[in-house]
């Protein structure tokens, strides 16, 4: 087996098996051992843990998985980095790699063949250009997910920690707050990857909540109301919303602002998770 944690031994695997890299995929391999022990540390792993990884790359984090971890599915969309992996990952039999599009598989069959019934730890380096509908897809999908430990660009991570008020705060942060609660573990340099990236990376972990945040009626439209309201960001809420084909007149959006005391002229990027569920509910009545 080939430890790839080091930058020499990452250069000497591409180099045997003549791999290069895919910018297409997004493909930054990850060879900071100090890094890697951190993201195991945040991911709060034990030996009862199963645990599901997206895009291993060359192995780097998933041989930490599988040494921390109970079981690891890893799931890798580039099919010539199999061979790589059936070298770094060969001294672990507690792994399995599915070479698949994360987006495109049943992740609920492929969890309940795994791991049957046992919650599941999802950690992964996420390629950077896909970041927003994997996180979506596990979230979604309502899988039995405990929690998401990922490393993705520092642009994202700040907006999917975001807080009411400022510029960052946006439909991502609400749709991943309603599901979880995110807090950032630690920033990652580019010299921590090979090739280096153009920019910062952080770790989140995002602990999934075994409720959504808020009590809605129906979910869709809460969503709907959530992309009107940052649809236009310049706009006010209340011509955003009009804006937004709710199925309503501008007169019946004001009144329903009015019955849940939020101000017409406020923006979208003010409004909590709370006062989006009020305007969702109170919509679903009205209609």
């Amino acid at each position: 087996m080939k430890n790839v944690i080091t930058p020499s031994n990452t250069k000497e695997l591409l180099k045997q098996f003549e791999f290069r890299m895919s910018k297409s995929l997004g493909q930054n391999f990850l060879v900071d051992k100090s890094i890697l022990d951190r993201i195991i540390e945040g991911a709060e792993l034990t030996k009862e843990d199963y645990v599901l990884e997206i895009g291993p790359g060359m192995g780097s984090m998933t041989q930490k998985l599988c040494e921390s971890a109970a079981k690891v599915v890893a799931v890798e969309i580039d099919k010539k980095l199999i061979p790589v992996l059936n070298v770094t990952l060969s001294e672990f039999d507690n792994v399995t790699v599915i070479n698949n599009d994360v987006l495109r598989v049943d992740l609920k069959s492929i969890l309940e063949e795994h791991f049957g019934s046992k919650p599941v730890k999802v950690v992964a380096n996420l390629p950077y250009y896909i970041t927003t509908p994997i996180i979506m897809k596990l979230l979604e999908d309502r899988l039995n997910l405990t929690s998401i430990t990922i490393m993705v660009q520092k642009e994202v991570g700040d907006r999917i920690k975001a807080a009411p008020g400022g510029k960052e705060y946006g439909a991502l942060s609400v749709a991943v707050q309603y599901y979880a609660n995110p807090k950032q573990l630690l920033l990652v340099p580019p010299h921590s990857f090979i090739p280096q990236p153009e920019v910062d990376s952080v770790v989140l972990k995002l602990d999934i909540l075994t409720e959504p945040a808020v009590a809605v009626n129906d979910e869709k439209l809460f969503f709907r109301v959530v992309k009107a309201a940052f649809g236009q960001r310049r706009k006010t809420l209340l011509n955003a919303l009009t804006a937004g084909n709710l199925g309503l007149s501008k007169e019946q959006l004001k009144a329903v602002l009015e019955r849940v005391d939020i101000d017409e002229n406020r923006r979208g990027e003010t409004l909590s998770l709370q006062e989006f569920a009020n305007i969702a509910n109170n919509l679903y009545n009205a209609k």
